[in-house]
C-alpha cells in the first residue's frame, strides 16, 4: 500500500561542480542557462532528480546532457537547501564534484543549456542561484582531499612530468610548493612509475615521463597506506 500525504513538499536537484587542468589554471565547466529562471546567467550543470534514477544517476545523466561529458571520478559534495535559494519554489539541491582530464572531454551545450565552457575558478562571472557558494564548496573540498588522497591525478594525462606535477598541486592549493622536498616526498612513495620515455616537441630538454601506479596504490591502502602530502 502505498501513502500520501497532503502537505507541500521540496523538489530535489542535482548540481555538479566539474574541474579541469590545463597550462594556465584550474578550471571549472559552467553552462549558460537557456531558461528563466537566470535565462543567459552562467551556472552549474545540474537538473530536478527523475523518479525513476538516484542521485549520481542524475547528475552524470545531467553532465552528458547539458555538457556532454562523462566523468570517470564523481562524489557527493553536500546538501544545499536554503529556503530562498530557488525563486521556483522550495528547492534542495544535492551536489557532486568531478574531476576530468581536459583532453579528454570536448564540452558541448545541449537541452536547455545554450553555452557550455571552461572557466579558471579564480575568474568566474557571476553564478546563478547559490552555485557561488557551492562552487567555493567545492574548491575547499578539492584543497583538503588532494593532500590526503592521489585524487589531482585524475586531472593530468596518462603520462606526466614531476614538474607538471608539482604544478598541479601548486594550482589546487594556491602556494608554492619546495621542489626539492617535493619530489622526494612523493618518489619515496613509490607510487610513481618512472617511463623510458621523454616530453616530445618542447623548445626546453625534454623532462623524463612517469605514470601514477593506481593497482600498487589500491594494494598500499588495503594494507593501511596513506597518502599525506
Amino acid at each position: 500500500m502505498s501513502y500520501t500525504y497532503d502537505y507541500p513538499r521540496p523538489s530535489l536537484t542535482v548540481d555538479c561542480v566539474v574541474f579541469g587542468l590545463d597550462d594556465e589554471d584550474l578550471k571549472v565547466l559552467l553552462i549558460k542557462r537557456g531558461v528563466e529562471p537566470f535565462q543567459g546567467r552562467w551556472a552549474l550543470p545540474g537538473g530536478f532528480v527523475h523518479m525513476d534514477e538516484s542521485l549520481e544517476d542524475a547528475a552524470r545523466r545531467e553532465l552528458q546532457e547539458e555538457a556532454g561529458i562523462r566523468p570517470n571520478l564523481m562524489e557527493q559534495l553536500y546538501t544545499f537547501g536554503a529556503p530562498e535559494r530557488d525563486p521556483r519554489g522550495r528547492v534542495v539541491s544535492v551536489a557532486y564534484f568531478a574531476l576530468v582530464k581536459l583532453s579528454d572531454h570536448r564540452v558541448h551545450a545541449a537541452t536547455d543549456a545554450r553555452e557550455a565552457a571552461w572557466f579558471s575558478v579564480y575568474d568566474v562571472p557571476r553564478l546563478a542561484f547559490d552555485h557561488a557558494d557551492i562552487l567555493a564548496t567545492a574548491h575547499q573540498r578539492l584543497k583538503g582531499k588532494v593532500r590526503y588522497q592521489p585524487l589531482g591525478f585524475e586531472l593530468l594525462p596518462p603520462k606526466f612530468t614531476l614538474t607538471q606535477l608539482q604544478r598541479m598541486y601548486e594550482k589546487i592549493l594556491e602556494r608554492e610548493l619546495d621542489k626539492r622536498n617535493f619530489r622526494k616526498k612523493l618518489l619515496a612513495m613509490e607510487l610513481l612509475e618512472e617511463l623510458d620515455e621523454v616530453e616530445q616537441d618542447v623548445s626546453h630538454r625534454a623532462a623524463r615521463l612517469y605514470r601514477f601506479d593506481h593497482k600498487k596504490y589500491k594494494q598500499l591502502e588495503k594494507a593501511g597506506f596513506n597518502f599525506e602530502l
